[in-house]
């Protein structure tokens, strides 16, 4: 079974809610409402038919032209079939950006997620930990990948710089997730410090 029965398959099976379909340098696309896109991805990894057992990316992206929009994309593959097909779900770019995360369905959404939430500012429903992973948590220059954000950002230079050195990382994220539990005796003195007052030392 090929990526095109598995469209067709799709419409049979949710016929309201497959908005369209094209081929794009030979990649089926295919074009899902925002109400019934968890259930259908979890059909196309649950139905024996089917089979897309591998979520290669969750991505996003916006559109300026006449139709403006903001599509969420999940690029699946079946391993088992050897067929890729590309899900959209359209969202407008000044209303909520809204969608259901698909962590129950592949754990490996989990930092793909955080990072259209972190570059794009949709927020995916149901996550455990939505959380920057791109930019330090409490970066307030908005979200960098829309169309709306200013090539050089919002703020000079030297208060970008100057908020960066204040952004405080280890009061957000682990050790681990630093990658800096092998070097703790190397931090700075007041980091280290800060860290100790958090609990965040390692024995």
């Amino acid at each position: 079974m090929s990526a095109a029965d598995t469209v067709g398959a799709l419409r049979a099976r949710f016929p309201k809610d497959v908005i369209r379909s094209h081929v794009v340098c030979g990649q089926d696309v295919v074009y899902v409402s925002n109400d019934k896109a968890h259930e259908i991805l979890r059909w196309l990894q649950e139905d024996p038919a089917q089979q897309f057992n591998y979520l290669t990316d969750i991505t996003c992206v916006e559109h300026r032209d006449a139709e403006r929009e903001l599509e969420v994309v999940y690029q699946l593959r079946s391993l088992n079939r050897k067929v890729d097909l590309r899900v959209k779900i359209g969202l407008n770019p000044d209303g909520p950006l809204v969608v259901r995360s698909v962590i129950d369905l592949w754990a490996g959404a989990d930092w793909l997620e955080r990072e259209a939430w972190d570059m794009f500012g949709v927020k995916f429903k149901g996550h455990p930990d939505l959380r920057r992973i791109l930019m330090w948590e409490g970066y307030a220059e908005g979200f960098p990948l829309r169309k709306s954000f200013p090539l050089r950002g919002h703020w000079s230079r030297s208060e970008q710089t100057r908020q960066a050195l204040e952004a405080n990382p280890e009061a957000y994220y682990s050790l681990e997730e630093l990658s800096i539990a092998e070097a703790y005796h190397e931090l700075p003195l007041d980091v280290r410090e800060r860290l100790a007052k958090a609990g965040k030392v390692l024995p």
